[in-house]
């Protein structure tokens, strides 16, 4: 099956203008992503600031460097910039990706959707040839490619497609379709907005309109992009949706931005060529200002390898582990949005509002005498927001307390969590059962069966 597939797509060529396009926005975009990112001094408060990160499971060995985690942004900024250059492009999508992931391996408070997306793309992206192509590479090599195998440019439309598909289906639930939540919590806290924050915004209708259409938008989008009769009103979805989202979640940052630029991949290579040639006039208009010598670019048609062969077949895999993976929460009992076991890295955007508040006991388990923690002596506000109702950070923090109560000589430490939760609008609850001792237990792939179920139950997929 894979070497049908594999010949079948062989045969097809695309225009390497697709590619290069994508490349300059993607790099641009990530560029003025990490500068935004330093301006709002979050490097500091989210980095350096904190005494305690809490570390995905399986990468506790990533560490924050300290104050000279500014040198790799820094890396992130030079290499962001020269893939959009196309100059030393795989050297530099490499390090960027590899930079970039490892910035956010840092600490998973931070975890955004739009962050793992662009791990995602950048991923890709090391096996594309988006730097043969309208590039520094092109221009200092004198040579570029007319042709590119049709795949390169399809495994980018299909991991959008995957994207907005489960990000989709995962809006195909109760909560989101019946009771409006949380969208009527986010929409009603907008009454700032002019003209329709105080009236439109506090409207029930409102809320089910805006739901009903997000869930239709996200499942139908991919489709109506992949037909060249839709593409086109269907790119205008795209930018009215991503604008209003932008408007009313400013927080939200760059993916708006991300998802917008990368619709244009599903136009044909017409658009991008007219797009690049746009450029290149501009660029030749500043040569001959400045008196630079043009050199002549040769093309090359481009040549099937076995290294092609082992290209398809990685970002083949990586497609299937992503079609795969988000249906790992199937595994685990219980209700998806509460105990969050198989939520994260699921393209489950914007559907759970939860608030928080949990404390921490110390007893010696043998006089029985016990006290409780300040959170605040330990962690950031942001880290307590986040750590009160997941219970994977509930789980590493009560863990790093032991460490530390025992390195200031306490004895037979016990560790007990009290912990209650409201999720989307609901009076809130216990969470964590109160009797047991998180320290008899380590984080894995297991079901955490000390998470308290919940006292109700969102239907859906």
């Amino acid at each position: 099956m894979y070497k049908i597939i594999h010949n079948y797509y062989s045969k097809k060529k695309g225009h390497p203008s697709t590619l290069a396009f994508f490349r300059i926005t993607f790099g641009g975009l990530m560029f003025f992503s990490t500068l935004r990112f330093w301006s709002k001094d979050w490097i500091e408060s989210l980095y350096i600031k904190p005494v305690f990160h809490f570390k995905y499971y399986g990468f506790e060995w990533v560490n924050d460097f300290g104050v000279y985690i500014y040198l790799l942004f820094i890396i992130c900024l030079i290499s962001s910039m020269f893939v959009a250059l196309g100059y030393k492009y795989r050297a530099s999508i490499i390090t960027f990706f590899l930079v970039f992931t490892y910035i956010e391996l840092i600490d998973k408070t931070t975890y955004l959707n739009h962050y793992y997306l662009t791990s995602c793309i950048a991923f890709i992206m090391c096996f594309l040839p988006a730097g043969k192509y309208f590039s520094l590479d092109s221009y200092i090599t004198g040579e570029s490619l007319d042709k590119i195998p049709v795949w390169t440019i399809d495994s980018l439309k299909l991991f959008i497609c995957l994207v907005y598909f489960f990000a989709g289906i995962a809006k195909i639930n109760s909560d989101w379709l019946v009771e409006a939540q949380p969208l009527s919590l986010w929409l009603k806290s907008k009454y700032d907005l002019p003209i329709i924050g105080q009236n439109l915004l506090q409207l029930k209708e409102t809320h089910y309109l805006a739901s009903w259409f997000a869930m239709l938008y996200d499942v139908l989008i991919p489709f109506f992009l992949l037909f060249k009769r839709t593409k086109y009103i269907a790119f205008i979805f795209v930018i009215i949706f991503h604008a209003l989202t932008k408007v009313f979640f400013p927080s939200i940052g760059m993916f708006p931005y991300i998802m917008i630029s990368s619709a244009v991949i599903f136009f044909d290579a017409s658009l991008h060529i007219k797009l690049l040639n746009f450029i290149r006039l501009i660029i030749k208009k500043l040569q001959l200002f400045l008196g630079l010598k043009i050199n002549e670019i040769r093309l090359n048609k481009f040549i099937i390898t076995k290294n092609n062969r082992v290209v398809f077949l990685s970002l083949s895999c990586f497609l299937l582990f992503q079609l795969i993976f988000p249906f790992r929460y199937i595994l685990y009992p219980g209700e998806l949005f509460w105990n969050e076991q198989g939520y994260r890295f699921s393209w489950r955007v914007m559907l759970v509002e939860k608030r928080g508040y949990t404390t921490f006991k110390i007893q010696d388990s043998i006089t029985k005498k016990f006290f409780y923690v300040r959170n605040k002596d330990f962690l950031t506000p942001f880290q307590e927001k986040q750590m009160s109702f997941q219970p994977d950070f509930i789980l590493e923090y009560a863990h790093y307390l032991g460490e530390h109560f025992k390195s200031q000589g306490h004895e037979n430490i016990q560790i007990f969590a009290d912990s209650f939760v409201a999720l989307n609008g609901r009076i809130n609850q216990r969470f964590i059962d109160p009797d047991f001792n998180l320290l008899n237990t380590q984080e894995s792939f297991y079901n955490k069966n000390w998470i308290l179920p919940l006292n109700d139950k969102i239907k859906g997929l």
